[in-house]
């Protein structure tokens, strides 16, 4: 059993991932996020629930008291904030796992004309703000995962394949849900893809755009 906190856990795939943690293993969740009255909480005697900002240093350190790992599913403009508050709190314990949701495209690592739709709908300084906060979590000393997922749908499907960085992104989607279990299985298997910076796709998605595009 693990003591697991949740950064941005009224995230969908933070929710999701809630889910099949309390369905599936034994770990404690701590669930944190800036408005707490948003988040209904499944099981009491397994969930501790914090109410606090991602940029607010004192607030995390105080709420990883006793955790094991770390997820951290933000998102925002102050993305490079928040991850430099995390790694920086982390760093003031002796916890070193963290598992960071990052997106498709920080690297420029998308091919051909799907690359450039998706540089175009992603731009405004997105990706730009994303890659700044990759690297604060790369240049860490820490036990990280990032996670980069192609683009996001709701289908209630448990699909996906993984590169790495260096290596072409495949396909143009995958379901929240297979993130998910992506989150899961790390965090049931901290030894896995430590400081990897992991695409995930679903198989067989290749084009110029997502399917529902």
């Amino acid at each position: 059993m693990a003591n697991v906190l949740i950064l941005g856990a009224n995230g969908k795939i933070a929710q999701l991932a809630e889910q099949q943690l309390l369905s599936e293993t034994k770990h404690h969740l701590t669930l944190f996020l800036r408005n707490a009255s948003r988040l209904k909480v499944t099981d009491p005697s397994r969930e501790t629930v914090i109410e606090g900002d991602a940029t607010n240093q004192q607030a995390l350190i105080k709420a990883l008291d006793g955790i094991d790992i770390v997820y951290a599913n933000l998102s925002g403009k102050n993305i490079e904030d928040q991850a430099k508050a995390v790694v920086g709190a982390i760093d003031r314990t002796n916890i070193q796992r963290l598992i960071w949701i990052s997106t498709l495209g920080i690297y420029d690592e998308v091919p051909g004309k799907f690359g450039q739709w998706n540089h175009q709908q992603l731009d405004g300084g997105y990706l730009q703000t994303y890659a700044e906060a990759a690297k604060v979590i790369e240049g860490s000393d820490l036990d990280y995962t990032i996670i980069r997922p192609a683009w996001l749908s709701n289908k209630d499907i448990v699909s996906y394949e993984t590169t790495q960085k260096g290596e072409p992104f495949k396909g143009t989607e995958v379901s929240r849900k297979s993130i998910a279990d992506f989150v899961v299985k790390l965090i049931n298997d901290p030894s896995q893809e430590i400081d990897h910076s992991v695409g995930v796709n679903q198989p067989n998605t290749d084009g110029d755009r997502p399917s529902w595009y």
